[in-house]
């Protein structure tokens, strides 16, 4: 795989992540204002909303990214 092709593709697993925090987070929430923190759905989006802010984490500390976003 060349550099271009691995940049696109780290591109794409950053995005990805990205919406899968944001999309968990607003799960969350609409459970949360619905009193179902409780249920096995939300503890499974708390679960892949610390694996994405882990993995945001990572590339921060690494310098893959430049924002503020964790």
């Amino acid at each position: 795989m060349n550099n271009e092709a691995r940049l696109e593709a780290f591109e794409k697993m950053l995005s990805a992540v990205r919406d899968g925090y944001a999309s968990a987070s607003e799960k969350m929430i609409k459970l949360k204002a619905e009193g179902k923190e409780k249920t096995v759905t939300f503890r499974q989006l708390m679960g892949d909303k610390m694996l994405y802010k882990s993995m945001l984490s990572m590339y921060k500390i690494y310098g893959l990214t430049d924002d503020n976003e964790v």
